[in-house]
C-alpha cells in the first residue's frame, strides 16, 4: 500500500485579526483598529491546510462545535483538499476563537478554547494514522483532553510506523508542564522556537536549553524569527539565514508555515539544511498576506511566489 503524507492532529478555531492598531488596549478605554479579516486559525489548522497546498496528502484529527464558526473551519480545510473525517462536532461546546491584537512583527492574542479541549487520545484513528507517512501535532497546551496522554500519543503514533513531530506552542499558564525527558524520544522533530524552549528548560542561553534537550531530542528544528532557524541533531548545528520578505503584511502562522515547509522536505529524506531552508521561505511566504493561509493555494503558485520574491526555485 502507499502511504498518503501527513496525518495531524491538533486545535481548530477561527482568528479574529486586528491589524494597525493605534496602542495596547487598556480597561476602562476604546482603541480602534483600521482593518479586520476573520479566517482560519489554530496553528495545527494552518500547518495542515499550507502542506496540503504545497501538494502533501493530508488529513485532520481535531474538535470543533455544531456552529458557524465550526462550519467555517471544516469548509476552508475541506476547500484546502484536507480529508477532514475524522474531525469531530460538539454539540455542547462553541468552536475555539482567538482575537489576534497585531503590531507589526509581534502580537498578543486571547483565546477561548471550546471544543479543542474535549479532544482525547481516544479520539485518534490510530488505523488510520498507519496510512500515512508523518505524524504531526500542534498546541497541546491549550488541548486539555490530550495534555496528560502527550507521551503515550507519540509513543503510539510510533509504534503504528510513523514519524513524528510537535510544536508544543507556548504554554498560556506559564506552568510548562511538559515531560520531554519522556516524550521527546519518540518526536521525531521538535518544533520549538526561542521563547519556548527557554520556558520549557527554565534556562537563559540557547547552549543551556540545548544541552538540557539534546539528550532526549531527535532533531531539533529551532524557529528564530527574522534571524531565520536552527537545525540540531546529535552535535551537529545547522543555522540558516531567514528569507526577507519586502512586502510585509502579517507574521500570524509564519511558524506554522515554517514547519509544513520542513515536514514537506522531512518526509522525502532530505538534508537538514534542505528541511531548513523550506521551512524558512514558506515562513517568509507566509508573512505576504493577512492570516496564516491567505498566501498558499496551490503548489504551482506558491513555486511562482516563491522563485518571483524570493529566487528560490523549490
Amino acid at each position: 500500500m502507499v502511504k498518503k503524507d501527513l496525518f495531524v492532529v491538533g486545535e481548530l478555531n477561527v482568528d479574529l485579526i486586528l491589524n494597525q492598531i493605534a496602542n495596547f488596549p487598556r480597561i476602562g478605554t476604546e482603541i480602534l483598529a483600521e482593518r479586520m479579516n476573520l479566517v482560519l486559525g489554530s496553528s495545527s489548522a494552518i500547518m495542515a491546510a499550507n502542506a496540503s497546498a504545497m501538494g502533501l496528502q493530508t488529513a485532520f484529527c481535531g474538535a470543533v462545535g455544531a456552529d458557524v464558526f465550526g462550519d467555517m473551519v471544516v469548509d476552508e480545510l475541506q476547500q484546502k483538499n484536507i480529508d477532514c473525517h475524522f474531525i469531530k462536532k460538539s454539540q455542547v461546546l462553541q468552536t475555539g476563537i482567538t482575537v489576534v491584537m497585531n503590531y507589526d512583527q509581534d502580537r498578543a492574542n486571547v483565546t477561548y478554547c471550546g471544543a479543542m479541549e474535549s479532544l482525547t487520545m481516544s479520539d485518534i484513528p490510530w488505523g488510520q494514522v498507519a496510512n500515512y507517512k508523518h505524524f504531526h501535532l500542534s498546541n497541546f497546551f491549550l488541548q486539555k483532553g490530550i495534555k496528560k496522554d502527550i507521551s503515550a500519543i507519540f509513543k503510539k503514533a510510533k509504534s503504528v510506523g510513523v514519524t513524528t513531530s510537535l510544536d508544543m506552542q507556548w504554554d498560556p499558564e506559564d506552568q510548562w508542564d511538559f515531560n520531554y525527558k519522556e516524550c521527546l524520544p519518540y518526536v521525531d522533530v521538535f518544533f520549538p522556537n526561542e521563547s519556548e524552549i527557554l520556558a520549557l528548560t527554565s534556562t537563559i542561553s540557547l547552549d543551556d536549553a540545548f544541552s538540557e534537550v539534546s539528550p532526549y531530542a531527535n532533531v531539533v528544528a529551532l524557529k528564530l524569527g527574522e534571524t531565520g532557524s536552527l537545525g540540531i541533531c546529535s552535535d551537529e548545528q545547522t543555522f540558516v539565514e531567514a528569507f526577507k520578505n519586502p512586502h510585509f503584511v502579517d507574521a500570524i502562522g509564519a511558524g506554522d508555515s515554517f514547519n509544513a515547509g520542513f515536514i514537506s522536505r522531512f518526509i522525502l529524506e532530505k538534508t537538514l539544511k534542505d528541511c531548513l531552508t523550506v521551512g524558512n521561505v514558506m515562513g517568509a511566504l507566509n508573512t505576504t498576506a493577512s492570516g496564516g493561509t491567505a498566501a498558499f493555494a496551490d503548489p504551482w503558485s506558491i513555486e511562482r511566489k516563491v522563485k518571483e520574491i524570493f529566487n528560490i526555485v523549490l
